[in-house]
């Protein structure tokens, strides 16, 4: 019952905070922005021509009352059509979602299995040669600017060594003659699903650049949030007990140590995670990745309001989401919180 209404609270703040994303970028894309009329006609229209698409794109009622369109609209689905690529939003959304989903949920699954054992063997080993080089590497992992390292690994594995392509999801002969169909959005589930090897391997090799890139700098982050818990755990009284009772080393350091750092190392996955949903936009452009990110802001830069308040209503309430959940694994990993 407890969990019941704390989900319930949690439920509803979600839905005042999205609603509050979505006011505050309404009013931005209304007052500070230029006027989407100007911006689709072209250069120096006339004013019958501005006033005649105003009154197409219902601009020219007043504030309150396209609002509360907006809303109606919204809590009926309905997002409208992208002003520039004349598509539903939702249409576009969704596809671009997929290639999102797929890059960062595999960074993360990547950073997870490797930066957890290598945060807890600096930890265990602290100051020893492999502690030293962890830190090294983390901090320079974490210092080094994401556009650089992306193009870096571009210039090594495109350029120098001829192995990886340089940009987008699948080549160009995949997408014109033996195209991907799509069940899920996720290229490397939907390819072996039709039987599209091709496309498989295509896929795999596209997406191991951007893919490498995030984990390497992810994966920093999280192998210093676990070595400086892990070490916070070590000097505790039980777990020093646990080694005078003569427990073995694995079962001390992965069972009883590891356990007690998982909620701040969710926490930092769960922030991490979806930020990366809508924030990966620097490595989605360098790699040509057509993720939802991009197109976010390209969607603000012309002022194409629809597709950018849809999308960005769609990657607050999946921010959100993903929030929720971590908090509610909260309660998983530590009794206590279900007590409370």
């Amino acid at each position: 019952m407890a969990m019941a209404m704390h989900l319930v609270q949690r439920l509803s703040m979600i839905v005042g905070v999205v609603l509050g994303v979505v006011t505050i970028m309404f009013v931005l894309s209304r007052v500070l922005a230029p006027s989407p009329a100007e911006l689709l006609l072209g250069d120096r229209p006339s004013a019958e021509m501005i006033a005649k698409m105003n009154d197409e794109l219902g601009l020219d009622r007043p504030l309150a009352v396209q609002y509360l369109d907006f809303i109606g609209n919204v809590l009926r689905g309905e997002f409208g059509d992208s002003l520039l690529t004349k598509r539903p939003v939702l249409l576009e959304v969704r596809e671009r979602f997929g290639a999102t989903f797929e890059l960062t949920t595999l960074a993360m699954v990547l950073v997870l299995l490797m930066g957890v054992p290598i945060g807890v063997l600096s930890a265990v080993r602290q100051n020893s040669i492999i502690d030293n080089v962890v830190r090294t590497v983390s901090v320079a992992g974490v210092a080094i600017p994401s556009f650089i390292l992306a193009m870096s690994l571009q210039l090594l594995f495109y350029g120098a060594l001829g192995w990886l392509p340089l940009q987008g999801r699948v080549d160009t002969s995949i997408l014109l003659g033996n195209p991907i169909r799509p069940i899920t959005g996720l290229f490397l589930i939907d390819a072996p699903l039709t039987g599209n090897w091709a496309g498989f391997t295509s896929a795999l090799a596209h997406i191991a650049l951007p893919l490498l890139t995030l984990t390497i700098l992810l994966l920093s982050t999280v192998t210093r949030i676990t070595r400086n818990m892990m070490i916070e755990v070590l000097k505790e009284e039980y777990i020093r007990t646990a080694f005078a009772y003569g427990l073995p080393k694995s079962a001390i350091y992965y069972r009883y140590a590891l356990k007690a750092t998982l909620i701040p190392i969710l926490t930092v996955i769960g922030l991490t995670y979806g930020y990366l949903l809508g924030g990966a936009v620097v490595v989605e452009s360098v790699f040509d990745w057509p993720g939802l990110g991009a197109f976010v802001v390209s969607s603000i830069a012309q002022n194409d309001y629809p597709a950018s308040l849809g999308a960005t209503l769609f990657l607050a309430g999946t921010y959100l989401l993903v929030n929720l959940i971590v908090d509610l694994l909260y309660a998983v990993v530590d009794p206590r919180l279900r007590t409370a």
